[in-house]
């Protein structure tokens, strides 16, 4: 990759410690798809927003439905180059925190501490009435239990997401089974913030003040186009601190960068991370 393109990218990680916030865009060279296209627009139907799970019985049959189709890619994905150089980055003094947007948990795979789940994880599952938790990875055998004939869809190379939400035609879901809590008999709800939700404030307060703290911000993989990350961007601008975004096409944030490297933003963090000393293989034992 040409240096010269990159080298907004690797003037901002030399003046660190920088915050990062990053996008789907960061996990498709993980096999996972992206929400939006170079232009801005959804490339899958919309997810399903928070205020229809919560109620409508067969608004949740449908998710489940396609969480159990869609959960093998997200909760089998591994890590790429871009997400074990920004774990490098980090363990060099580089990155005080990633503020992710995602919801895949490849950073903390990767071998990053400082993660920031803006929207959660889809690795948990919680009880909406008793709040206990459960691990994705068991509730899946639990809908595998409640709907042995549906287990064959698993095979039929249907679309899945970025946040394991597979694109099955309507229908499909109508005598779907879906399991109650075994702690109390209630609703579970994925541990992730869907659309029409807001992100808890504390988490917003601990990602503002990692902007706060650092020199820049490095946007890698999002287009912004939701406000839950286009609002870092913005306090960044607002105090004076550079905002370099690595994304292909279009971003919310564009008139506030200082400048953006339209390339694969895998490999870019991978080669800048090299070119100042911090290469993807100097990092902390990835967590599994």
């Amino acid at each position: 990759m040409d240096r010269n393109t990159l080298a907004p990218l690797i003037e901002l990680l030399r003046d660190e410690p920088i915050a990062v916030l990053s996008g789907a865009g960061l996990s498709a060279a993980s096999g996972l798809p992206t929400y939006r296209g170079a232009d801005g627009q959804w490339l899958h139907r919309k997810p399903i927003l928070h205020q229809d799970f919560i109620r409508s019985a067969a608004v949740r049959r449908r998710y489940w439905a396609r969480s159990l189709v869609g959960w093998p890619t997200i909760g089998h994905a591994e890590p790429n180059v871009g997400h074990l150089a920004l774990a490098s980055l980090e363990h060099r003094g580089a990155v005080n925190a990633v503020i992710t947007q995602n919801v895949d948990g490849l950073h903390q795979k990767a071998g990053s501490r400082a993660v920031i789940e803006l929207h959660g994880s889809i690795a948990r599952v919680r009880c909406l009435a008793c709040g206990a938790d459960h691990l994705r990875a068991e509730v899946q055998d639990w809908l595998r239990a409640s709907n042995p004939a549906f287990d064959g869809a698993l095979a039929e190379g249907v679309t899945g997401g970025p946040d394991g939400d597979a694109q099955l035609d309507e229908g499909r879901h109508e005598d779907f089974t879906v399991p109650d809590c075994p702690a109390c008999g209630g609703v579970l709800k994925p541990d992730v913030v869907f659309y029409g939700d807001g992100v808890p404030r504390e988490r917003v307060d601990r990602a503002m003040a990692a902007v706060d703290r650092a020199s820049g911000l490095l946007i890698v993989g999002s287009s912004l186009m939701v406000y839950s990350g286009y609002r870092f961007a913005d306090r960044a601008h607002r105090q004076g601190k550079p905002v370099v975004a690595i994304n292909r096409g279009l971003t919310r944030a564009d008139a506030l960068l200082s400048a953006k490297v339209d390339v694969d933003c895998a490999l870019a963090l991978d080669e800048a991370a090299n070119a100042i000393g911090a290469p993807g293989n100097a990092v902390p034992t990835p967590s599994r």
